[in-house]
């Protein structure tokens, strides 16, 4: 039965993470390790909290996207190591926004230090395009993929400003990002037309859309020299929502991805159509595996693996 890794994006940080990783596995110690070592600063401090600390303030620190960016993906990495040091490998790998990064790196199209740098490189230009060309995003629920692009289209039409779907999540799932008076004003339109409820999303940025234009070219620089290789396995790529083992096309869709939406939804259709029958979410927390729930139903079987008790069970279940 083919199995697929997801690889999971902002909004999947908290607080301890990977700490019980550390603690448990050797692998993931000495990647953790070697990221604080590569990137000249604690990550895992940041990623680890401190119990002395207020809870809030540590959540804020996590949260910045320059620092939730190489947390995200060193945590997925340190995961899969320990994996692949069970001998456990994916048929197909998929990440969401960010996570696309964790999936090359999975998949030995880019190596852990080089991913690294570059994602941490991303965080940066993001946070900064943030401050620069303030935006804003928000998640739609209830509505057809189509009535929300339309709803965008209509908002530009009127004169205020850009504004696009961002991720495609799930059915009726949708996120729009754009500048902050064209998204209040989708919202509005979303909310005449029966959306179920829409949630505005704490971010400065409106990440996935043309105000990340300045992020992408400078993006697309460090991109260009970085060594790309021919994956393991597919890549299901965030801006076609198609697999590909072609580092000339990763690369280009790479540089693509910080402006286009994330096509999740038909990312995932277009794995179930190829056969894979088996989700395993390898990083943080649950929002990938709610996703494929609600977009694939129960055909598909659903997997968290990322604490060091989940990867304790399925490795005794291997064995």
């Amino acid at each position: 039965m083919a199995q697929a890794w997801l690889f999971p994006g902002q909004g999947s940080q908290r607080v301890g993470m990977a700490q019980d990783l550390w603690a448990r596995f050797s692998q993931a110690r000495a990647l953790l390790e070697a990221a604080n070592r590569l990137l000249e600063f604690d990550l895992t401090a940041y990623m680890f909290g401190n119990a002395t600390e207020d809870p809030e303030a540590a959540a804020a620190r996590l949260a910045q996207t320059e620092i939730t960016q190489p947390a995200l993906y060193v945590h997925s990495l340190a995961v899969v190591a320990v994996l692949e040091a069970a001998g456990c490998y994916p048929d197909a790998v998929a990440g969401h926004s960010l996570g696309e990064y964790s999936a090359l790196a999975a998949a030995g199209a880019l190596s852990f230090e080089e991913g690294l740098r570059l994602v941490r490189l991303r965080g940066q230009l993001m946070a900064q395009a943030g401050h620069k060309h303030p935006g804003a995003m928000a998640a739609i629920l209830g509505l057809e993929d189509a009535a929300v692009e339309a709803l965008c289209q209509e908002t530009v039409a009127e004169g205020y400003g850009w504004v696009q779907p961002a991720n495609y999540n799930a059915p009726g799932q949708v996120v729009i990002s754009g500048e902050v008076k064209a998204v209040s004003r989708a919202v509005e339109k979303a909310q005449a037309q029966g959306a179920r409820r829409v949630v505005m999303l704490p971010v400065s940025g409106a990440f996935h859309s043309p105000l990340m234009e300045e992020a992408s070219r400078q993006l697309a620089e460090a991109i260009a020299h970085v060594p790309l290789h021919v994956p393991r396995c597919p890549v299901y790529l965030n801006v076609t929502a198609a697999p590909s083992r072609d580092p000339s096309e990763i690369r280009d869709r790479l540089v693509e991805q910080m402006l286009a939406p994330v096509r999740f939804t038909q990312t995932l259709r277009r794995m179930q159509g190829d056969g894979i029958a088996t989700f395993w979410e390898v990083g943080p927390g649950n929002v990938l595996a709610g996703l494929v729930r609600r977009t694939l139903g129960r055909e598909v079987q659903v997997l968290t693996v990322g604490t060091a008790e989940e990867l304790e069970t399925l490795l005794q279940q291997k064995h």
